[in-house]
């Protein structure tokens, strides 16, 4: 009996370690892959988009359905928060505050950066120092470049005593409602423009110079090649920036916040929606369930513009 496994077993043995082609020693088995790998791989990452994005999410759709409060744990009161949001006028002036944000901010994102990859694409000398001077806001923090800018527009500040050496007189870029929100969007546009030009320059990296030849040699000038050759290579990347950038727009926080102050500006004509949710929702005696209907509001929205960009992009392409 004991010869005759080790009969069998000597077989397998030489399979195993049968030697290669290349003579390089033994081959060794196969061994079989088990069907939880894969998730071993992947629980780390599952596990961080578990615990701060899927807990948080279900946890504030959850409480927009209660009157929970920072201390009080609340009762369910179903659609009364949303009732209560058609009826609020601050939430009212928030959807406007943030919609005119995002109308003001989405086309300039969309083109400038666009306009600039262009310029700083040349090889020219020196380039190298803009492209690095055009990206440095990106990198900077947002509280400085905020502070930076409310130093600037003060009424005491450099572009109102500019404005006032040629004789045009000071404005109120932090004390009148539609200056301070033309202010926050330009200081959004100011810093955006250097990572969106980022991105368009690694879509113009990817189109081919002969098409600019071709259009050169058919007597096209330079707007006419932009338009009929470069818009159309980079119109992905013009509708992906469109989308990110909308987004953004729509839950814009930091540029307004810094520049109009915790009010939202005189009389709170300036809030926009984040800056409502985390006015109702903080302190001791915050409105938690109230501000996660707001949320929930912002979370349908942004997804509403996000299909909007993509839909409005598969029109074109039929």
């Amino acid at each position: 009996m004991k010869s005759t496994t080790a009969s069998q077993a000597a077989p397998a043995d030489a399979e195993r370690k049968e030697p290669r082609p290349d003579g390089r020693g033994p081959r060794r088995g196969i061994r079989r892959q088990l069907p939880t790998s894969p998730w071993l791989f992947a629980a780390p990452g599952l596990a961080i988009v578990g615990t701060f994005i899927l807990y948080p999410f279900l946890s504030t759709l959850n409480n927009a359905f209660t009157d929970k409060r920072t201390l009080i744990e609340g009762d369910y009161v179903g659609f009364a928060n949303f009732q209560e949001l058609w009826h609020d006028e601050m939430f009212w002036i928030g959807l406007r505050n943030s919609t005119l944000y995002v109308l003001g901010v989405v086309p300039a994102l969309v083109v400038l950066p666009l306009l600039l990859a262009l310029l700083v694409q040349k090889h020219i000398p020196g380039i190298t120092f803009f492209r690095s001077a055009f990206y440095t806001p990106v990198v900077a923090s947002i509280v400085v470049v905020g502070l930076i800018w409310v130093w600037m527009l003060d009424e005491r500040g450099l572009v109102n005593a500019l404005l006032e050496a040629v004789g045009v007189g000071k404005a109120g870029f932090l004390s009148d409602q539609w200056l301070l929100l033309l202010s926050a969007m330009t200081v959004t546009v100011w810093k955006g423009l250097g990572y969106y030009m980022i991105i368009y320059l690694a879509a113009l990296a990817n189109v081919p110079r002969e098409l600019h030849e071709a259009a050169a040699v058919d007597g096209a000038g330079a707007v006419r090649r932009f338009f009929s050759v470069t818009v159309p290579a980079v119109r992905s990347t013009m509708v992906l920036v469109a989308a990110l950038s909308s987004v953004a727009a729509f839950k814009v926080f930091s540029e307004v916040y810094l520049m109009a102050g915790p009010t939202g500006g005189p009389a709170g004509e300036d809030t926009t929606l984040v800056m409502l949710v985390q006015r109702v929702g903080t302190g001791l005696t915050g409105r938690v369930g109230y501000a996660s209907a707001i949320s929930v509001v912002v979370f349908v929205v942004t997804v509403a513009l996000m299909l909007l960009v993509l839909r409005a992009d598969r029109k074109e392409d039929a």
